[in-house]
């Protein structure tokens, strides 16, 4: 194999498959593979596909006629470039990929990207290739580290998976039917990866999973380890200033890991919690396995061990039979949570879910009347809390320079985008900022004085919003 081939690699979808991406790219270096940011420029184009919802697979799609056509150019040019379909519609659409986008030369699930050398040298060999089994060993023993150069080109912060697949089985989910069983990595194993990357330069640690807080990962002592514990474990590694976690499932959400909120200086006062709908009804039609009440109990619970903290979540609008009282609902819980932000998004039938063959599939025209109802309850919510940081103080990560001269963009410990003027040798650094202007997207400041740390309070305006007031 040429040691001069350039690969490019496209994410879609979920924190996960960023990771995966990365770990792509790390594995292939080692066979001669350089990252180039211009598709017209590689020898290997790689769509790393999330399948949760019906337009993330249709991009896809569209995406392939692009680069069918660079594929096409480059051989006018006799250069061989090679496309793969990696992730979760590979896995979920194998051969139906192959079927529609005959410009495809390889299709692999999220499960074998450890093998992806071996799965080229065949697809170069034999011709179009679709591998989507499921591994039985474990993958990541099989991935080589990344490299100290290209930990640092990506900047400060970096996510880590921890725990894949999900045994929680919602009925609009395609994930235990993708990415499989629950899988927790070992702890040794997080840890090494983790220091690596703090060597190079990352200060900010993501640990990821679909179901995050279930991770019970093999610890050095032989027994099994909590997300909690793994979590004070990683805080200790030298030049680790954040950690963070994503995504839970409220049933998954014990005492300890509620603890661990109050405890650990390093985890950041921000936590993306799912609740997907505000009606009982939807969410048991959903198997969600938790109540309104329960999820609004564990809320109270969190915030009583981190006042501190600021909630994010998930909503599906227009799941089968979800009435107007039940949306009602929903748009009741936002206001009494009071969350910092939201992602939500029309429901949307997945092939093989049990709630694509549901009865009482919702209009579409009712699913986006509501899904904007919606969207402007979470946006006043998220305009709230950015209101209540003006005047306040916050550690500020740095990440990347401005749009304008002498200006640096970073995140608030809550996630939000920072700017202000800084000298770029903070870049990678934490600084104390006072925000001094919101934007429509993103916090403005200058910073603080040098001295401690911030220290990280709940905003008082947020607490009104949270208590409905």
């Amino acid at each position: 194999m040429s040691q001069s081939r350039k690969l490019y690699v496209k994410s879609f979808g979920c924190q996960m498959n960023v990771y995966d991406s990365r770990r792509m790219a790390d594995t292939l270096a080692s066979h001669g593979y350089v990252e180039t940011a211009a598709a017209e420029d590689a020898d290997l184009i790689i769509l790393n596909t999330c399948h949760i919802r019906e337009k993330a697979a249709e991009k896809v799609y569209s995406e392939l006629g692009r680069v069918r056509r660079l594929k096409q150019a480059a051989a006018v040019e006799n250069r061989r470039v090679l496309i793969a379909v990696a992730g979760c519609v590979a896995q979920a659409e194998g051969e139906e990929i192959i079927r529609r986008a005959p410009a495809v030369d390889l299709v692999f699930g999220p499960q074998s990207y450890h093998r992806l050398p071996m799965l080229l040298a065949r697809a170069e060999r034999d011709g179009r290739a679709v591998y989507t089994d499921f591994a039985t060993e474990d993958k990541f023993a099989h991935l080589a580290p990344p490299s100290a150069a290209a930990t640092r080109a990506r900047g400060a912060c970096a996510f880590v998976t921890v725990q894949e697949g999900c045994d929680k089985f919602c009925t609009f989910c395609v994930v235990p039917y993708t990415r499989g069983a629950e899988l927790s990595r070992p702890v040794q194993s997080i840890i090494a990866e983790i220091e690596l990357l703090a060597e190079a330069g990352v200060r900010e640690v993501t640990l990821i999973g679909q179901n995050v807080n279930a991770y019970h990962g093999m610890g050095p002592d032989g027994g099994p380890w909590s997300l909690a514990r793994l979590l004070e474990r990683a805080g200790v590694v030298p030049g680790i200033e954040r950690l963070r976690y994503t995504t839970s499932h409220p049933h998954d959400m014990d005492d300890e890991l509620i603890a661990a909120h109050r405890d650990l200086p390093k985890l950041m006062p921000q936590l993306h919690l799912p609740v997907q709908s505000g009606s009982d009804r939807i969410l048991a039609a959903m198997n969600r396995s938790h109540t309104r009440a329960d999820y609004l109990s564990l809320v109270e619970r969190l915030r009583h061990a981190c006042p501190a903290l600021a909630l994010t979540s998930d909503f599906i609008v227009g799941f089968p039979g979800e009435s107007e009282d039940d949306f009602a609902a929903t748009l009741s819980l936002v206001a009494e949570v009071g969350f910092s932000g939201a992602f939500s998004f029309k429901y949307s039938p997945r092939p093989g879910t049990p709630g694509a063959e549901m009865p009482g599939q919702i209009d579409e025209a009712v699913k986006s009347e509501r899904l904007q109802r919606l969207q402007r309850a979470i946006d006043e919510c998220q305009a709230a809390f950015n209101r209540s940081c003006l005047g306040r103080t916050f550690d500020v990560l740095f990440e990347r320079p401005g749009r304008h001269s002498g200006q640096l963009v970073g995140r608030s410990p809550y996630l939000q985008p920072v700017q202000a003027t800084a000298p770029a040798s903070l870049i990678g650094d934490i600084a104390a900022v006072t925000i001094t202007e919101i934007g429509s997207n993103s916090l403005f400041g200058a910073l603080a004085a040098v001295g401690p740390r911030a220290a990280v309070t709940r905003p008082a305006e947020t607490v009104l919003v949270a208590t409905g007031a």
